[in-house]
């Protein structure tokens, strides 16, 4: 692509050595979720490790323009090319939790500036449609100062810096990457000026001697299906819409309770029974079963597209979906079992 671009002389590195399907299968590791060995679940059909930054640097170091890897762990991203940029060693741990500081707040681009934290009346962002990516202004001493063009909406502060400093975080004492164990407990966020934010204090011990993996496993079939009920008694009627695709999916086709996940959008649903409307304006109906085969999947679609004529009054916008499943698992796997790869090529 970058040939048929004309861009003579780029050079593009590749980091591969994430995928360790073969190192897992030998090693059975425990999962995390079920605490077995991976070899005790489905069909494993892949197994990626969280690669740090150190693949970057040598990347770099061969004056790469360009580096594409594999999985690599979001905040190492940032901290390679801070490494490279700065000289930092790779055991300098107090420099790079500073760095993973960087990474982690730039990390989800938009999320920093308003979004994801956008609500109306509490917390306005102004032209979010026009949401401005931030960047960040780092001293070698690994402080940063985020900003984002003048001219861009949302909005940079230190409540949405602290937001994302939370974002997908555990423990802030340990947050562990594959570069360093850092530690964001003494974080502090000074505002400098109008969408200008220092961030400061952040720490860091040494690197987890394992990887995390990703895991995917064969996980059968999803079949789904879905219709509106509006007006008066439109909760009854979908909820006795339910029992009916229910009944029939267990009776007729033999899809086990227990796999019927049964959910009334519109009336409490993402609150998984504990808020129910009373009586709202509209309800959806979405019946969805997790099974073996495509067949049996197929089948929920159809029961609900069956509730126009053989159900309750007023039923609409009926659609159904079949869709195969990778359930997605993880375990640790010991560093020394993951070998990364950078290969460079030049444009010519």
């Amino acid at each position: 692509m970058a040939a048929d671009l004309g861009l003579a002389g780029l050079r593009v590195a590749t980091v591969t050595g994430d995928d360790v399907l073969a190192a897992v299968r030998q090693a059975d590791p425990l999962v995390w979720e079920t605490g077995q060995p991976v070899s005790a679940g489905g069909p494993l059909v892949s197994a990626n490790a969280y690669l740090g930054a150190d693949a970057i640097v040598e990347a770099l170091g061969q004056d790469a323009d360009l580096v594409i890897t594999g999985r690599l762990a979001d905040p190492s991203l940032y901290v390679g090319p801070l490494r490279h940029e700065f000289g930092w060693a790779a055991d300098d741990y107090g420099v790079l939790g500073r760095a993973t500081l960087v990474g982690h707040l730039l990390e989800c681009a938009g999320q920093l500036t308003g979004g994801y934290f956008a609500d109306p009346v509490t917390k306005p962002v102004p032209r979010l449609a026009w949401l401005g990516f931030p960047f960040a202004d780092v001293a070698a001493s690994g402080t940063a100062t985020f900003g984002k063009l003048a001219d861009s909406g949302g909005r940079l502060d230190v409540r949405t810096c602290g937001e994302q400093l939370l974002y997908e975080v555990d423990d802030p004492a340990a947050y562990l990457t594959p570069d360093v164990e850092a530690d964001f407990s003494g974080v502090t966020f000074s505002q400098l000026g109008i969408d200008q934010v220092r961030a400061e204090g952040a720490a860091g011990r040494p690197r987890p001697e394992q990887l995390k993996v990703t895991l995917g496993y064969l996980g059968g079939w999803v079949g789904e299906g879905q219709i509106s009920y509006a007006g008066p008694r439109c909760l009854l009627r979908a909820g006795l819409a339910a029992d009916v695709v229910r009944e029939r999916l267990s009776t007729l086709h033999a899809i086990r309770p227990e796999e019927i996940d049964i959910e009334l959008i519109g009336a409490g649903a993402a609150f998984r029974g504990l808020a129910v409307t009373a009586d709202p304006a509209e309800v959806r109906l979405r019946v969805a079963a997790a099974v073996p085969s495509e067949e049996h999947a197929r089948v929920v679609g159809q029961e609900v597209e069956a509730l126009y004529t053989n159900g309750p009054a007023g039923g609409g916008g009926a659609r159904g979906s079949v869709t195969e499943r990778v359930v997605v698992r993880s375990c640790l796997l010991p560093r020394e079992l993951v070998t990364p790869r950078v290969d460079v090529r030049e444009v010519t």
